[in-house]
């Protein structure tokens, strides 16, 4: 705009000065003629009083500088001519203004010459005897009086440029000056132009919108930033050169990647090929899901092309942790598998013994073994269906059960009291201590603990071995521990001993009868109330189980 303001003033001033020197010249030049034309006519008039005294005498010894002075009859034949022969100068009878005189005593004209580039002037006045006197001048054309002014004229011109430039970049850093000074974030206080009124409000009108539009957007930036940085799944934008746009903090921590890595390639992050595979179709506008291995864990990747008006323009990427739902996969197959063999374990012994009853292939003293046989295969059957039945309804989180204030030493007692006549078959003794601790809790679930603990501290004892059961009330906590003097469980197993149907010792677990599911359903019982299991045990020496319960 200041480029424009500057030669807009430079070209006006320029325009005024040649118009002012144009006019200037024409004015005075025309000025000059007429001054001259008067003084010709002037000098004519005081030559014809001369002639008309003296005669042809008057031009003896004439000097004449500037002037030209001629004599012509009344037939229009000249008689003297101070700057030609008379002889050989053609009848001026036609000239304008020797008619004008010969008809009003007077006449006077002005004629250009192309040739000499000059105006001559010519006074003419008539004479008592009728001839004609006239003078004439020369005067020098308009274009030449202007190249005979031409060094003047360019002092000027140089002058009225360098103060043209002056103003100019005067007037324009004035104009400019206040445009700059706009406050745009305060449209409605700048004391500027009356005529930017307008252009200001409809500013200050834009800018309000403008700030709706902004906080609009950066209140749904920050709801869908919300929305993604608490997603647990890891989300990956990509443009359609698979350049990242976005990632979520899911996503940037499994592929440890750093908050700059927005702009980066997908393939410097991760160099997965069934990955870049997945991504490659969803470029190429093909939806593509697989499950990948990532840092030893399994995840679901889904990869979904982002379109507009049919061409693709960027993917999705979609990382789900299907470890653990692989893991409950493979434990719910062994768990199938494990209740199957369970099952028909203690079936085909019931079968295969009521078979040789119904066939009557048992002697009559054998009859009551067989029986009995038959009743504890079935009792074992029993057994496994109801600590299944109770681990399906731990796994759904036993909601229909009522919490209620019990004392956990009380159910200690009972659980021990049950157990009493078991251990004192196995010649193993069954010891109770510890403070009352009262809690609010589930007490099916809590009695169950109790009573799967000390029934496999008995079942995996020695001979003469003792169980120690502890009820502790501290510091906010209850603490159930307990401890045994029986065979101990290697290392290499106590992280395993949770799960249903793991057994250290298959052999001498279907010896004693156990179903494998005991320690499973203290671990959910455990779960559900919040509190934490640690075992510490030594082979050979024993095994210690404690359960932390904390009071809410």
């Amino acid at each position: 705009m200041t480029k424009r303001i500057f030669r807009s003033i430079c070209l006006v001033a320029l325009t005024v000065f040649f118009a002012s020197v144009v006019l200037f010249m024409g004015v005075l030049y025309e000025y000059f003629s007429n001054v001259e034309q008067a003084q010709l006519k002037m000098q004519t008039t005081l030559a014809a009083q001369g002639v008309t005294n003296e005669g042809i005498d008057y031009f003896h010894d004439l000097k004449v500088k500037n002037y030209r002075i001629s004599w012509i009859d009344a037939e229009g034949n000249v008689i003297f001519d101070s700057a030609s022969d008379t002889s050989e100068m053609e009848n001026h009878l036609e000239r304008e203004e020797v008619r004008e005189a010969l008809s009003s005593g007077y006449g006077e004209s002005r004629r250009y010459s192309a040739t000499l580039m000059e105006r001559s002037f010519y006074s003419a006045q008539k004479l008592n005897d009728g001839t004609i006197l006239r003078l004439s001048i020369s005067q020098n054309s308009i274009l030449t009086l202007l190249l005979g002014m031409t060094r003047p004229i360019c002092i000027i011109f140089v002058i009225a440029l360098i103060l043209s430039i002056v103003l100019a970049i005067q007037v324009s850093k004035k104009i400019v000056k206040p445009l700059n000074e706009i406050d745009l974030d305060n449209p409605l206080s700048n004391e500027g132009y009356d005529e930017l009124s307008p252009f200001l409000r409809r500013i200050d009108s834009q800018q309000k919108q403008l700030r709706g539009q902004k906080a609009d957007l950066l209140q749904k930036e920050n709801e869908l930033n919300t929305i993604i940085g608490s997603m647990n799944e890891g989300m990956i934008l990509l443009n359609q050169k698979g350049k990242i746009i976005s990632i979520n903090p899911a996503a940037r921590k499994l592929l440890d990647a750093d908050t700059d890595c927005i702009g980066s390639d997908m393939l410097s992050l991760c160099r997965n090929l069934e990955l870049q595979e997945i991504l490659t179709k969803a470029l190429q506008g093909e939806r593509g899901e697989n499950i990948i291995r990532l840092y030893g864990e399994s995840y679901q990747i889904d990869a979904d092309p982002i379109t507009s008006e049919n061409i693709v323009k960027g993917a999705a990427l979609f990382f789900f942790n299907v470890t653990e739902k692989e893991k409950a996969e493979q434990i719910r197959r062994e768990f199938t598998a494990n209740v199957s063999h369970e099952l028909k374990t203690p079936l085909h012994s019931i079968s295969g013994y009521a078979e040789l009853l119904k066939n009557d292939m048992v002697k009559e003293n054998d009859k009551i073994p067989f029986a009995g046989k038959i009743y504890d295969e079935a009792g074992r059957m029993i057994r496994l269906v109801e600590d299944i039945i109770s681990l399906s309804h731990l796994d759904e989180g036993a909601g229909d059960m009522q919490r209620e204030n019990i004392d956990l030493y009380t159910l200690a007692e009972k659980a021990v009291q049950s157990l009493e006549p078991q251990a004192d078959t196995v010649c193993v003794a069954l010891e109770l201590s510890g403070v009352p601790a009262p809690l609010n809790g589930i007490p099916q679930l809590l009695y169950s603990v109790i009573y799967n603990l000390c029934d496999n501290a008995i079942k995996y004892n020695h001979e003469n071995g003792k169980v120690m059961v502890n009820i502790q009330n501290e510091n906010g906590m209850v603490v159930l521990s307990v401890e045994d003097t029986g065979i101990g469980i290697a290392p290499e197993h106590q992280e395993r001993i949770f799960e249903r149907f793991y057994r250290v010792d298959k052999s001498h677990s279907k010896a004693v009868g156990g179903t494998g599911l005991g320690l499973s359903i203290v671990k959910h019982a455990a779960k559900i109330h919040n509190a934490k299991v640690d075992v510490k045990s030594h082979v050979g020496k024993g095994t210690t189980v404690i359960v932390t319960i904390q009071l809410l």
